[in-house]
C-alpha cells in the first residue's frame, strides 16, 4: 500500500519580496527611463509577486556605459583581488540559500527540494570554482597573460534563473569582464536579489548590472555597440536571431539553445536504476530543461518490462504545491509555456502515438501538466523531433547499438544523451558516436562547475563550465 504524505510546506516567511523593483545600474536601483513596469507572477498560484521595471533602450545604454566605465578598474585588479569578491559572493549565496531557494520556487514554480538541493548548491559552487580561477588565468591553457574582452551582454532563460546567472556571471567576472545581464521576463526576482548580494559583497559599482524586461530589452542589449561579448541561453529560434544580429560585428558569441536528448537503454541495463534516470531526465524541473532526456530509446527485447516499471514509478510522482518538500513535479512556468506543451502533446495523439499519464489531481489555480508518456512514436512525429520543454516523454525502440546511435543522432539538436548498460566498453563505444555535447552513462542530469556543458548543431556553440568556460570571456 502507498503511504499518504502529510503536507510539509516550506515557510515563505524567510523571503521578503518588495512590492516593486527597479533596474540595477551602476550599483543602484532605479526606475525605468520611461517608467514602464510589468508584473512577475507565481506560476503555482497565479498571484502577483511583485512589479518590476521594464528596461528601455535608454536604460540598456546607461547600463552598458556603467559597465564600460567599471571595466577599466575591474580588469586592472590583480586576479587574486577579483577572486576575493567572487568568494564573498559565493559565501553570501550559501548563507542566503534558503531564502533564495524559496524565492526561486515562488517565481519559477519548480519544487523546493530542487531549488534547495540542486539549484542553490550549484550556484554557490560555480562562484567558488571560478573564484579559484581568477588568479590562475595564465595556467588555463590560453597562452600567457590572457586579457578580458570588456563588457559582456548576457541573456538568460526562466528554467534555471539563478543557476544560469551563475554560469554567465562567475566566469565573466573571474576573467576580468564587466556584465549587463537580462533575466527572463517571467523570472526576474532572483537576479534582483543577486544584485543585492553584489552590494552586500561590496562589489565595485557597475561591474554587474541587472536589466529586467521582455524580449525587446534583450534585443537592444545584444545589438548595443558597446557590448564585446554576447552570451545567451534559451530557444533555438531566438538564438538564430541573435546570431543574425551580431553577424559582421566583432562581438564574441556563445549560444546554448534547445535540445531533444536521447536516453538510450540497452537490454543489459539495470532496470530500476534506469527508470530513476529516465524520470530524473524528463520530469526534473517539469521537463523544462534544455538537456532533458525527452526521447527514450529502449531496446525492443526489454520494452515491456521497462515501460511497466516506468509507469509504476510515474504513478508515485507527487504533482502539486512546489513549496511542499514532498512535491516531485511543480508548476509549468507560464500560461504561454503550458499552451505550447498542450499543443505538442495533442499533436502526438493526432499523429497516432499512444498517450498515457498517471491519475493525478492537478491544483485548480496555476499552470499544471501531468507527467505524460507517449508510446508508438515514430521518428517522423513532431513529439519525437520538436523540443516540448515540458514533462512529456516520447518512447522509441531499437534492436542494435547501430540503430540506437542512428536514431539518437537523427535530430536537429545535439545537447545531451544518456546511455544505460552494464558494459563499460559499450558506454565508451556508443558515447563516441553520439553527436551530443554531454553524454551521461548510467546517470542523468549530473552537473559540476568543473565540467564543460554545451551543444552541437542547433543546440548552439561554445562551452560553459570548467576551464573551457573561461575561453568565451578571454581575448584568445
Amino acid at each position: 500500500m502507498a503511504f499518504e504524505y502529510a503536507p510539509a510546506p516550506e515557510s515563505r516567511a524567510v523571503v521578503d519580496i518588495a512590492p516593486s523593483y527597479g533596474l540595477f545600474i551602476d550599483g543602484e536601483f532605479r526606475e525605468a527611463s520611461d517608467g514602464k513596469v510589468f508584473k512577475s507572477v507565481s506560476p503555482s498560484t497565479e498571484e502577483v509577486l511583485s512589479e518590476v521595471a521594464q528596461a528601455s533602450a535608454e536604460d540598456v545604454d546607461a547600463a552598458v556605459k556603467a559597465a564600460r566605465k567599471a571595466f577599466e578598474k575591474w580588469s586592472a585588479l590583480p586576479g587574486s583581488e577579483r577572486a576575493k569578491y567572487l568568494f564573498r559572493i559565493a559565501r553570501i549565496i550559501q548563507e542566503r540559500s534558503r531564502e533564495l531557494a524559496v524565492l526561486e520556487t515562488l517565481d519559477n514554480g519548480k519544487p523546493i527540494k530542487e531549488t534547495r538541493d540542486a539549484d542553490l548548491p550549484l550556484v554557490a559552487a560555480h562562484f567558488f570554482y571560478y573564484a579559484g580561477w581568477a588568479d590562475k588565468l595564465d595556467h588555463a591553457g590560453f597562452g600567457p597573460n590572457p586579457r578580458p574582452l570588456g563588457v559582456a551582454g548576457q541573456v538568460i532563460p526562466w528554467n534555471f534563473p539563478l543557476l544560469m546567472l551563475a554560469w554567465k556571471i562567475a566566469p565573466a567576472l573571474a576573467a576580468g569582464n564587466t556584465v549587463v545581464l537580462k533575466p527572463a521576463e517571467t523570472t526576474p526576482l532572483s537576479a534582483l536579489f543577486f544584485a543585492d548580494i553584489c552590494r552586500q559583497a561590496g562589489l565595485p559599482k557597475g561591474v554587474v548590472n541587472i536589466l529586467t524586461g521582455d524580449g525587446s530589452t534583450g534585443a537592444a542589449l545584444v545589438a548595443h555597440e558597446g557590448i564585446d561579448k554576447v552570451a545567451f541561453t534559451g530557444s533555438t529560434g531566438v538564438g538564430k536571431e541573435i546570431a543574425r544580429t551580431v553577424a559582421g560585428t566583432d562581438k564574441k558569441v556563445t549560444l546554448e539553445l534547445g535540445g531533444k536528448g536521447a536516453n538510450i537503454v540497452f537490454d543489459d541495463a539495470p532496470i530500476d536504476q534506469a527508470v530513476e534516470g529516465i524520470v530524473n531526465g524528463i520530469f526534473f524541473n517539469q521537463g523544462q530543461v534544455c538537456c532533458a532526456g525527452s526521447r527514450l530509446l529502449v531496446q525492443e527485447s526489454i520494452q515491456d518490462e521497462l515501460l511497466d516499471a516506468l509507469k509504476r514509478r510515474m504513478s508515485t510522482l507527487r504533482v502539486g504545491d512546489p513549496l511542499d518538500k514532498n512535491t516531485d513535479v511543480g508548476a509549468i512556468n507560464s500560461a504561454e509555456q503550458l499552451a505550447r506543451i498542450k499543443a505538442l502533446a495533442d499533436s502526438g495523439e493526432a499523429e497516432g502515438a499512444e498517450r498515457w499519464a498517471p491519475d493525478c489531481e492537478l491544483p485548480s489555480s496555476g499552470y499544471w501538466f501531468a507527467p505524460t508518456l507517449f508510446t508508438n512514436v515514430s521518428q517522423a512525429h513532431r513529439i519525437a523531433r520538436e523540443e516540448i520543454f515540458g514533462p512529456v516523454l516520447s518512447v522509441l525502440t531499437f534492436r542494435t547499438p547501430a540503430e540506437a546511435v542512428a536514431k539518437a543522432n537523427n535530430s536537429q539538436y545535439g545537447l545531451s544523451a544518456g546511455i544505460w548498460t552494464e558494459k563499460g566498453s559499450r558506454m565508451l563505444a556508443v558515447a563516441g558516436k553520439l553527436r551530443a555535447g554531454v553524454v551521461w552513462a548510467n546517470t542523468f542530469n549530473k552537473f559540476d562547475p568543473t565540467s564543460p556543458f554545451g551543444g552541437f548543431k542547433e543546440s548552439g556553440f561554445g562551452r560553459e563550465g570548467g576551464r573551457h568556460g573561461l575561453e568565451a570571456y578571454l581575448d584568445v
